[in-house]
């Protein structure tokens, strides 16, 4: 299996999660139904701040020294964007709940899945990101739209940076299937998570046709 295949094969088995996580629901749930703009702010915040911690510390657990770079090289990206997020409001605290996501992929110790998690992962934010540039699009604020852009633009150098390693780490289908268990499981945690809020807020996570 190629690494885009690999990708592909990810991206259409988890169609419909990345959908509804990619759709203005996901905010919805994110915010626990509180739609401004600085509750939107802080649960961006705290997803990049959650995000950043869990890379850090794959990093100082990692043998291999290009894993080691990569995780480092994520987690400064998403400090950064914690950084960017939070100088928008006036204080931050991030909040100490961790995201479902994140819960399984601080679980995982084998460098495949870690790789193949950082690809879900990766997936599962490039949705959920897309809202965001376009929450701050219809409330006319162009700056901010124009930053989230640019952390999704972080997303791409992410997916080819866990593409590459998985090309590198996986020499077998059974290397490959669990890097794709991993992914899946990352995005479907994302998903359950995203569900779960919606259905205690009584709203119906599925688009209404």
């Amino acid at each position: 299996m190629t690494p885009e295949e690999f990708t592909e094969a990810v991206r259409e088995a988890n169609r419909t999660a990345l959908s509804r996580l990619g759709s203005s629901k996901s905010l919805y749930a994110d915010t626990g139904g509180d739609m401004d703009a600085d509750a939107v702010l802080r649960a961006a915040a705290d997803a990049e701040h959650h995000a950043a911690e869990t890379y850090a510390a794959w990093a100082e657990s990692e043998a291999d020294p290009d894993v080691v770079e990569a995780f480092e090289t994520t987690a400064a990206e998403e400090r950064g964007h914690y950084d960017t997020v939070a100088g928008k409001l006036d204080e931050h605290d991030p909040d100490d709940e961790i995201p479902a996501i994140h819960e399984y992929l601080r679980s995982l110790d084998g460098t495949v899945e870690r790789l193949g998690g950082f690809l879900g992962r990766t997936l599962a934010a490039e949705a959920s990101k897309s809202q965001t540039v376009g929450f701050f699009v219809g409330q006319a604020d162009p700056q901010t739209a124009g930053a989230f852009r640019e952390m999704n633009g972080d997303l791409d150098a992410q997916l080819a940076r866990a593409t590459d390693l998985l090309a590198e780490h996986c020499g077998s289908d059974d290397d490959w299937e669990r890097a794709e268990a991993a992914a899946t499981d990352a995005i479907q945690a994302a998903y359950d998570e995203y569900t779960e809020r919606l259905e205690g807020m009584g709203v119906n996570p599925k688009p209404v046709c």
